[in-house]
């Protein structure tokens, strides 16, 4: 039987741009299952919102327990947001890849920033070390594991399309699997990066300013086209406008935007597909 990780390694190999969603809790990541997506990853933002927290508070135990449950959710492969692997050494990076293994993911992101807002991306030797030793970690797996390594300039002030495509080149020749530099948002830099390495890129959608079709990513040279934390944004916006409502203006309007009880519930009960 394929294990999950050979599965997600397939998806970036097969022809073609695919979505993966980022559900934040075990019901997002059933209806995201029913409606037909063949994988999943989780954000690190949305899991930190639905503990009542900002993100990166939260324990590498912690994460690793929401992980889980969306591991155990569904039956498709799951990618985790394990931001920069909750420790700076390249050792608490390979750690973190055997402990996301061992709980079931196919798959993890790990990120250059350093959680620290006045020196927020890590010296670029560093960087590669970190990745490296994720890959190794990586290798020793008795089960296959898709590793995607982040560049974070351009979420923290630092526009730097040169330094990025240098640091990914670097993740890549290090080992990982898949390449991803959030933030970007011009479709002709996505391009470029895209030509710039040999492994799938991810692009992530969702975010301001960026509104480009499936079909524009692809002819890019996307391979994988994730939202982060844009669905439970999404979500959360219109709870807290509801909760406006009600409280401001003592109407109940927002109700006729909401989901029928039988449609929703159809979705955990597999009359709803789509």
């Amino acid at each position: 039987m394929e294990s999950k990780g050979a599965a997600f390694r397939r998806l970036h190999q097969e022809p073609g741009t695919f979505i993966i969603p980022n559900p934040w809790d075990i019901g997002t990541a059933r209806i995201l299952a029913a409606m037909g997506f063949r994988a999943l990853a989780t954000t690190s933002a949305g899991m930190a919102f639905s503990l009542g927290v900002a993100e990166g508070q939260v324990s590498r135990e912690d994460t690793l327990s929401h992980c889980r449950s969306i591991v155990a959710a569904t039956p498709l492969p799951v990618s985790a947001d394990l931001e920069k692997g909750f420790g700076d050494s390249p050792q608490s990076a390979a750690e973190t890849i055997e402990a996301a293994a061992g709980i079931g993911l196919a798959g993890c992101s790990l990120e250059d920033h350093t959680g620290r807002h006045d020196d927020p991306i890590y010296e670029f030797a560093l960087a590669a070390e970190r990745i490296e030793a994720a890959a190794q970690a990586r290798r020793a797996l008795p089960d296959d594991f898709v590793l995607t390594a982040r560049c974070e300039n351009f979420l923290w002030g630092r526009p730097d399309l040169d330094d990025t495509i240098r640091r990914l080149q670097a993740f890549e020749k290090a080992g990982a699997d898949v390449l991803y530099a959030p933030g970007l948002h011009d479709l002709g830099m996505i391009r470029t990066v895209c030509g710039a390495v040999t492994k799938p890129v991810n692009v992530v959608m969702g975010m301001p300013g960026a509104t480009f079709g499936v079909a524009e990513l692809a002819d890019a040279g996307v391979k994988r086209i994730s939202v982060g934390s844009a669905l439970a944004r999404l979500a959360y916006g219109k709870f807290v406008h509801a909760a406006r409502e009600m409280k401001s203006a003592g109407t109940f309007r927002f109700s006729e935007e909401a989901m029928g009880f039988a449609e929703l519930e159809g979705f955990f009960t597999g009359s709803t597909q789509a």
